[in-house]
């Protein structure tokens, strides 16, 4: 039963792709910036707010939504709840992280369904990094309740286009189908298939660590999905950066890491230049050398992943 903590997930995070854009949500807002993987990280947080408040400097009206795993890193009652009370007061979806601190399930570990190919080591360091957070979140009753009352999926009308706004993937809280890996592995006949169910124009996803772009024809209609990796950590070769999706009509105001502009919607990956020594100060304190979270993640946060940035777009091959 162990080994499947952290790799198998209780069916409260499945749900049918034809049910996710049943109610959506009008945007009145010209931008989106979509969050996903913060993982605790105030700094990544407050360099966002920046980016926001230069949108707005230039007249756009920018709204935040966070797709989940704004928790992770946040290991202290100081820090989670300011972590959480500023992220709260966004639109926001769970993540799988903050769906274990709210609801714990039993045996699911940190509920992240860690694929086969993901080391065994890793996932059960993951496990032990949400035993710690779980025990402090129960010291906060009230933001548990806050956590247990949001939504796993947000559909947003942006444009006259629905944009769907999930963790994972259009199955689960928890699902890679919508991974970097999967799309090199060739999924699209079921990323089709997601896109005619769901009626989404645009899929914007996180969860997976690794940022990815696709775009192509379903049914003579362009779509489009984006995987911002995190926010909160380094994405790229050599590349401390923490990256979120940016949808609008507009061009970005700095240079994207990627991009795919259709009919004058430029969605982007943006790169979130936080203070990385400040928060490396902090991590350090919070999760010292030897630490679950300090050998998965310190190297990555300071050294960004294998990736380059012309690896994330992935156009159609139908």
């Amino acid at each position: 039963m162990a080994d499947l903590e952290g790799r198998s997930c209780p069916l409260a995070y499945r749900y049918h792709p034809a049910a996710l854009c049943q109610n959506v949500s009008q945007v009145s807002e010209d931008v989106l910036f979509i969050i996903g993987g913060l993982y605790g990280n105030p700094f990544a947080l407050d360099e966002i707010e920046q980016m926001a408040l230069a949108e707005e400097r230039q007249g756009h009206r920018v709204k935040l939504v966070f797709n989940g795993d704004f928790n992770w890193f946040n290991a202290s009652d100081t820090l989670f709840r300011q972590i959480n009370n500023r992220v709260l007061d966004h639109t926001v979806i769970l993540g799988n992280v903050d769906f274990e601190l709210a609801t714990p399930s039993v045996g699911a570990g940190c509920g992240c369904a860690y694929p086969d190919y993901v080391d065994q080591s890793v996932v059960e360091r993951s496990n032990r990094i949400i035993e710690r957070l779980q025990a402090l979140a129960d010291k906060h009753p009230d933001i548990q309740n806050r956590l247990s009352g949001l939504p796993r999926y947000r559909c947003l009308m942006f444009g006259g286009l629905k944009i769907l706004v999930l963790h994972g993937d259009p199955e689960s809280l928890a699902g890679w189908g919508l991974a970097h890996e999967s799309f090199a592995a060739g999924n699209e006949p079921v990323l089709e298939a997601w896109f005619r169910a769901s009626g989404a124009d645009v899929m914007v996803s996180t969860h997976t660590c690794l940022p990815a772009m696709w775009s192509g024809m379903v049914d003579e209609r362009f779509r489009m999905v984006a995987n911002n990796g995190s926010a909160g950590m380094g994405n790229l070769l050599s590349d401390s950066r923490g990256l979120i999706t940016r949808l609008g009509f507009t061009s970005p105001l700095a240079e994207p890491v990627a991009g795919i502009e259709h009919r004058g919607l430029n969605v982007s990956l943006m790169p979130v230049s936080y203070d990385l020594d400040a928060w490396l100060q902090q991590f350090d304190q919070l999760w010292p050398a030897g630490s679950p979270a300090a050998v998965s993640y310190r190297n990555r946060i300071i050294t960004g992943t294998p990736l380059c940035p012309e690896h994330i777009v992935f156009p159609s091959i139908s």
